[in-house]
């Protein structure tokens, strides 16, 4: 991709501007219930990484995080806030850390430092990461459809859940398996645990208790690496808290924010 193109975004209503960043496998229409929650207080910006969503002929090669970093920023243009969900939270992070000038505040949402178990550290077995790399080549459409039952999985209304984001997502053309393959590698080789505390702007952390892909065990020991960030904890969500439990989700969010940038 060459650096001329510009990713595209989406931007609706006025104010303090929210960035939305989506997980893996998926695109920025899962954040539609958030714009129409958010976008009379706040300009809600929400942004496809490169081979998803509005942006599925920008690839990107090699699929690097901290590329994919800087076109998002690049798309965006100004300082705003970063909201970051799963491997989004990894990329508002990265942006964070790369152009701390260009962020007012940091929030991700069921995202890890480092998403794979290592030793000690609690996460994604790897072996379901090799699975997923295997699915891909063989069938991308029931890969992706796996992978949203996974993200609902103890969720109190799991089929609900699911169907929402099947709906949201479903809007746009499925990215190709080259794209999941690669941007999947993020999830597998990304370590962000010593860099954590150089974040410097307001950082909020968000989770579902129930979560699969983020274990509650995880939580704990990125709070030690993470000192000054502060948490939220839905009790009831897995891994699309917004999705699950919209307004519980809205209003933390905002009753954090507000006083920051009142």
């Amino acid at each position: 991709m060459s650096m001329a193109e510009k990713l595209k975004i989406s931007s609706q209503g006025k104010g303090l501007p929210l960035v939305f960043i989506h997980g893996w496998g998926l695109n920025s229409a899962v954040w539609q219930p958030s714009v129409e929650a958010l976008k009379n207080n706040f300009e809600v910006i929400t942004v496809d990484l490169p081979g998803f969503g509005d942006n599925i002929e920008q690839t990107l090669s090699p699929y690097s995080l901290i590329e994919v970093a800087k076109l998002v920023q690049q798309a965006v243009a100004k300082p705003a806030i970063y909201v970051g969900w799963s491997l989004g939270g990894l990329v508002a992070s990265e942006i964070a850390l790369a152009f701390p000038q260009q962020v007012k505040a940091l929030v991700t949402v069921a995202s890890s430092p480092c998403f794979v178990e290592r030793e000690s550290w609690p996460g994604i077995k790897p072996d379901v990461l090799a699975l997923f790399h295997r699915q891909l080549a063989e069938d991308t459409a029931k890969t992706i459809n796996n992978f949203l039952k996974i993200q609902a999985m103890g969720s109190p209304h799991l089929r609900h859940d699911i169907k929402l984001l099947r709906e949201l997502v479903m809007q746009f053309s499925m990215p190709t398996k080259n794209t999941l393959d690669e941007s999947l590698q993020l999830l597998e080789t990304v370590d962000h645990r010593e860099k954590l505390v150089n974040i410097s702007m307001p950082f909020l952390r968000l989770y579902g208790k129930l979560d699969g892909l983020v274990p509650r065990k995880a939580i704990k020991s990125i709070s030690e690496l993470s000192p000054h960030s502060d948490v939220v904890i839905f009790e009831h969500a897995s891994h699309a808290p917004f999705i699950s439990h919209p307004e519980e989700f809205h209003q933390a969010l905002v009753a954090w924010l507000s006083p920051l940038f009142d």
